[in-house]
Formats: C-alpha cells, structure tokens, sequence
C-alpha cells in the first residue's frame, strides 16, 4: 500500500475518501465500469485533462487498495488491462449517486445564471 492508504483513518468517511478521493479516482473507476475493461491509453482518451504520471500513481493506489485488477499479457507491444474488482463494484452506485447529484446541481447553476 502506499504511504497515503496507510495513515490511519479518523472515521469511515475518512477511510473512504483516502481510497478514492482526489480529482481522478472516482472518475477512473466510474469509465472502467462503463467499459469493463479498459487499456492505458483507452483511460488516458477517457480523460484528457490528466496528466501520465498522475494517471499511473492513481492507477498505482487504486491496485495497491484493491479496487482494480492490472492484468499484464506478455506480448510485444506490452499490453495491460485494468478491470473493477468485487470490491470496487460496491462503489459503483455511490459513484452514481455523486454523479447525479453534481448533475442536478450543474443543471440548477446553468438555470441561475441564464
């Protein structure tokens, strides 16, 4: 585990948010789990505002915690494959959740300023 996961956590929310908090996280989760399976660069397209190295540390701490799988086939180009674990699919709907929530409240900021 990284240095990050490791600190102790103050509650469960505090717990939580270690694991998949930050600007990415959720994010690489959520396109994960709309596409099942996903190769480095597919995720680097899905999310064009990251940068490599914060790509790979987040990929890095997301395997470290368990929440993807890094499948590694041997084969000239190298080839890697992320996928959801059973744990991380417990995410999914409080990702959703959070979704719909920020879209609900975009859609109520767009209305006040138009």
């Amino acid at each position: 585990m990284t240095k990050k996961t490791q600190e102790t956590a103050m509650c469960a929310v505090d717990y939580a948010f270690k694991r998949i908090g930050g600007k990415y996280k959720a994010r690489i989760l959520w396109h994960i789990h709309r596409n099942k399976v996903l190769r480095y660069g597919e995720l680097k397209r899905t999310l064009p505002d990251i940068t490599t190295k914060m790509l790979t540390q987040s990929l890095r701490e997301l395997e470290d915690d368990a929440l993807i799988n890094r499948k590694v086939f041997h084969e000239v180009p190298p080839k890697v494959e992320y996928t959801l674990t059973d744990i991380s699919k417990e995410l999914i709907p409080s990702i959703k959740l959070i979704m719909e929530w920020g879209d609900k409240q975009m859609k109520r900021k767009k209305s006040k300023t138009t």
